[in-house]
């Protein structure tokens, strides 16, 4: 095809998706209409907010678009009318029909955050590092009607780092997609888009997160503590039971100490972390802790005003 600009559909709500977006607003190409999900109340007075994306489009001019859904025939039509080249779909978090998929004339192309086939589903950042897994990456796909099973256009992958959060590691995906979005673009346009099927068999699922699976369970491994305290952070976040208290937990370091004492014991107070026994006779370092209705903070400062709370031999979670 040409290197004509492209009449583009952007679909996406959260900040993941906006960083596609700024990307795509610097380039050649025409973004004719943001499609986002509806201002949902946020904070205590429960206000209605705008999502990152939609914020984004007004600061650019772009009309928005904001159905409760694309399943009914008005909105189809609606979306239909605005004669697009590409429909750009991130983390937009509404089901698009047979017809909306096969609307614009070149389709409908999905920013994932993982490399497909692995990770499917809503929660491919978190997955992966619950999972211990040790790269992962973003897949640009042609999008289907199964749940990410399209075929891929573009990967590119990036090591995990043993210290990486789930909101360092999305910050980090948010960059690499948009930079990736722009390669498939240019290669769309230069006609050398070279689809790969995914191999079903390979297939993993995300499955979305839940609250309850910050609960942690000491007598797992330090190493799966870990990953679950860096995996859930920032949300849903981590917690076990100080006496009767939920103490949330932001932030952890491995360890070099070992124990025998019971899996969830406090066996050591260092300078800036509160050092707890797992059930692999390792040790985990919490760094970062939250009591309940008071802020984040680093062990040292809660030590400072709380010490007594967390004496050597105090057991969380019992």
């Amino acid at each position: 095809m040409s290197n004509q600009p492209l009449n583009i559909i952007f679909a996406g709500t959260p900040d993941f998706a906006a960083a596609t977006l700024a990307a795509l607003v610097n380039t050649e190409h025409n973004i004719i209409a943001a499609y986002t999900q509806p201002d949902r109340p946020a904070g205590r007075g429960k206000k209605l907010k705008a999502s990152p994306v939609k914020e984004l489009a007004q600061q650019h001019d772009i009309p928005v678009y904001q159905p409760k859904s694309l399943r009914s025939s008005e909105a189809q039509a609606e979306l239909a009318a605005l004669n697009a080249d590409l429909m750009i779909v991130v983390a937009y978090g509404l089901i698009l029909p047979k017809e909306v998929l096969e609307a614009p004339r070149f389709g409908c192309m999905n920013v994932h955050a993982s490399i497909l086939p692995r990770w499917r589903g809503a929660a491919p950042i978190h997955r992966s590092l619950l999972a211990g897994d040790t790269e992962t990456g973003v897949t640009i796909m042609q999008m289907d009607e199964g749940l990410d099973t399209g075929d891929m256009l573009h990967t590119v992958t990036t090591p995990i780092s043993t210290t990486e959060t789930s909101g360092q590691l999305h910050d980090r995906l948010a960059a690499i997609g948009a930079q990736a979005m722009l390669t498939t673009l240019a290669q769309l346009c230069n006609g050398k888009l070279a689809p790969e099927k995914q191999d079903d068999s390979l297939a993993t699922y995300a499955h979305k997160l839940e609250k309850q699976e910050g609960n942690i369970d000491w007598s797992q491994p330090a190493e799966q503590v870990d990953r679950q305290i860096r995996g859930l952070s920032p949300w849903p976040i981590a917690f076990t039971q100080l006496g009767d208290a939920t103490l949330r937990i932001h932030g952890s370091t491995p360890s070099t100490h070992s124990s025998e004492a019971p899996a969830g014991t406090i066996t050591e107070l260092e300078k800036d972390a509160i050092v707890v026994a797992c059930g692999d006779g390792r040790c985990i370092g919490l760094t970062r802790l939250q009591l309940p209705g008071g802020k984040v903070l680093a062990a040292r400062d809660l030590l400072n005003s709380r010490r007594d709370d967390f004496a050597v031999g105090t057991v969380l979670g019992a």
